[in-house]
């Protein structure tokens, strides 16, 4: 068998149908010379951006789904030539302050010399209509900095790193960019948002640094540390993460115990013990523990500031007050929380946590105690205020976090003016935050901490609400009653039927419910019905708006009912016809698309797991407007790899959330994922309806399935 020949293609990027960030994975639809159609391309960059020009080196192949396609094994992105790629390629949002418009405007002008007169006669700008002096600035000033960037990216072109990531780099470093780079490629995963070991670990590589040099190795530990972080972990066994290294970056064991051990001297690195074996953590996980148990210890110390307030007194008061009586459980509550500078309380839904924080709240201001409200997330602690009628702050701005230092001004050094503090949703936060907040408190201040033990742990490290209330280092109060009025709602006791290990009970008769479990056999019945139920069914039988009511919650990101696959569907069929779309970081946008916020950005007050719409796209000035609970945010089309399409998202990205409507599609092929926190987790994000779509044996599996995979923590032990 001959091999197929290799031939050479080249054109400008149309657009860009797939591409992953993680593995640069990449097809393109291709505009090439002599060609009517539309080239499709398969091949791998780092990034790439429609109007980019392309050279490729690579073989035709006749795919029997897709048809012919260009496989490419060496892809660059080189300067356009002709006139229409330059346009292209100007048009692209690439250099800010031309978009489509001037693109046309300078190119009919100046031809192919428009990208030296930008670069050396800017003046010259001056005699086209609509160009005045502010447009010249901003033009001439990205064109030097996208200069810059393309010396830079010429360099990290030929290491396998393309134009977003390089825009990165160069707004992190500046001119040292390529030293910086050089000497130790590594540090791009640890200092560049979007820029994992992977990326480095190529660019390394064809800088020629060994794949056993101990640098590698070292960079590598860390990785795979950081790596079952994002698994929710603290820290991993010596003998996992020698394996785990070991046989991921095929380095022998003797050097991964090396590295380890300059990891540890070098005290990126701590090492402890649990369960008579060792364990590694990364530095500031470890000191974020710590921090947690010390803030509690001192918390716990002396008196509550409230000292003195009468139980039976203030119950009947209270209960006066709001015209609700509570219940013995919850005044049994109140009068531990009369007593205790700090106290946890948890519980599901409708069994009282608001009705109980309210009325401790009114006892306690009765006395003029200075309270403050917080939250993780925006939606909880806009929930908070509305329960309380009290203003409730996320812990990012309770803390006053400063772009600046990247730090929060609320610190030991300037703790928060408040005599008790309020945690609700706390079963989200993880142990950096927690860390930070707790050390905010200061030592005469009380703590409430409220939050659903039985949800999902927070995204990140950690499982700090379970690690607390299993220490037994703090009183508290788990409530599980139902109250009458919220047993009528099949959404709330069918979460508690899931939570005790029980199948939620469908709805039956023609009477409208608001809990529905639609059975489908295989994942594409699955996903049909989830379709029409989302677009057609509901809007229909419940009058509510499809995009801004109701969300998709999936186990997964992957695969055919994964949040990807199902974003691009549902984009299409609810907002298909948008103008104008953009492509960017393999994404496409179009304005009154639904988004999620996929990092912290501190800079702009949006978090990870914020949903937002768009509001409008400027190809001109190659922006866009994301509206966040009432708030506009600009973003540069460059910023987009920090968001995602949110018509469907993980439950895991929805905690702390509520939605109208919730449609969780379930299937065996998520069965990893089927357990019973991940399903009450998402049961519980629904406020009028809750729909579950899938195979009964996936349901019923999940409700069983209890095993919670134990997080690798120590914080429970760091208690006395």
């Amino acid at each position: 068998m001959t091999d197929t020949p290799q031939e050479h293609l080249s054109g400008s990027v149309d657009r860009v149908t797939f591409h992953s960030e993680e593995s640069g994975f990449c097809v393109l639809r291709v505009k090439v010379k002599g060609h009517r159609e539309l080239i499709t391309v398969i091949g791998s960059a780092a990034s790439i951006t429609p109007g980019e020009y392309i050279d490729c080196l690579g073989i035709w192949h006749n795919d029997k789904t897709h048809g012919l396609q260009f496989k490419a094994h060496n892809l660059k992105v080189v300067p356009p030539t002709t006139l229409e790629e330059i346009e292209k390629y100007l048009g692209s949002g690439m250099v800010k302050g031309i978009g489509p418009h001037f693109a046309k405007v300078l190119v009919k002008a100046f031809k192919e010399q428009v990208f030296d007169i930008i670069e050396t006669e800017p003046e010259r700008l001056k005699t086209l209509p609509g160009i005045g002096p502010k447009r010249i600035e901003k033009i001439t000033s990205a064109w030097s900095e996208q200069k810059a960037i393309r010396e830079i990216m010429v360099f990290l072109q030929s290491h396998g790193v393309g134009t977003g990531r390089a825009v990165r780099i160069y707004k992190t470093y500046g001119d040292d960019s390529i030293a910086k780079v050089t000497e130790n490629p590594y540090r791009l995963a640890l200092d560049i948002h979007g820029i994992g070991f992977k990326t480095a670990d190529v660019i390394a590589g064809r800088l020629g640094i060994a794949p056993d040099s101990l640098i590698r190795a070292q960079a590598g530990v860390r990785h795979v540390l950081q790596e079952f972080s994002g698994d929710g972990h603290c820290a991993a066994y010596w003998d996992t993460l020698v394996q785990e290294s070991s046989t991921l970056f095929q380095i022998d064991k003797p050097i991964i115990e090396q590295a380890i051990l300059a990891e540890i001297e070098a005290e990126n690195l701590v090492q402890e013990e649990q369960d008579g074996k060792p364990i590694l953590f990364l530095t500031p996980l470890q000191r974020a523990e710590q921090g947690i148990a010390s803030s509690i210890k001192r918390l716990l110390d002396g008196h509550p500031p409230w000292s003195g307030i009468q139980a039976d007194k203030a119950i009947p008061w209270v209960e006066q007050k709001t015209g609700l009586e509570l219940s013995p459980s919850q005044q049994q509550a109140v009068r531990l929380a009369l007593t205790s500078k700090v106290l946890v309380i948890t519980g599901g839904p409708g069994v009282g946590k608001t009705t109980l924080v309210n009325s401790i709240l009114l006892i306690l201001r009765a006395k003029a105690l200075n309270v403050t409200l917080c939250a993780p997330t925006g939606r909880a602690a806009k929930r908070l205020s509305e329960s309380t009628g009290l203003e409730a702050k996320t812990i990012h701005r309770l803390l006053e976090f400063d772009p600046q230092s990247f730090g929060f001004k609320r610190n030991k050094d300037n703790p928060l003016e408040t005599e008790l503090l309020v945690i609700d949703e706390s079963s989200m936060v993880d142990v950096s935050l927690m860390n930070r907040l707790l050390s905010a408190v200061p030592d005469k201040a009380g703590l409430l901490i409220v939050g659903d033990v039985d949800q999902l742990p927070s995204v990140g490290p950690g499982s700090v609400l379970a690690d607390i209330i299993d220490s037994e280092a703090v009183p508290t109060v788990r409530l599980t009653e139902i109250f009458r009025q919220a047993a009528t709602s099949k959404i709330i006791t069918n979460a508690h039927r899931i939570n005790k290990g029980q199948q939620p009970l469908n709805a039956e008769g023609k009477e409208l419910s608001d809990f529905y479990f639609i059975p489908g056999d295989t994942p594409e019945e699955i996903h049909a019905k989830l379709i029409q139920v989302v677009t057609e069914r509901i809007p229909k039988r419940f009058n509510l708006d499809p995009i801004k009511d109701i969300q998709v919650l999936t186990p997964m990101n992957r695969g055919g009912l994964g949040s990807y696959s199902l974003n691009s569907e549902l984009q299409a069929k609810l907002n298909g016809s948008a103008e104008p779309k953009i492509t960017r970081f393999g994404v496409t946008f179009s304005p009154g698309d639904k988004v999620i916020q996929t990092v912290n950005n501190y800079d702009k007050e949006v978090f990870n797991g914020d949903i937002g719409r768009i509001r409008e796209i400027d190809t001109e000035e190659s922006t866009l407007l994301i509206e966040y609970d009432g708030r506009d945010v600009a973003y540069e089309f460059s910023e987009l790899d920090e968001v995602q399409l949110a018509y469907a998202t993980s439950i895991h990205k929805s905690q702390g959330s509520e939605y109208p409507a919730v449609v969780i599609p379930l299937a065996m092929q998520h069965y990893t994922l089927l357990e019973r926190n991940l399903i009450y987790t998402g049961v519980t994000r629904g406020k009028k309806l809750v729909i579950i779509i899938g195979q009964p044996e996936a349901l019923a599996m999940a409700v069983k399935n209890r095993k919670v995979t134990r997080r690798l923590t120590r914080l429970k032990e760091r208690f006395p």
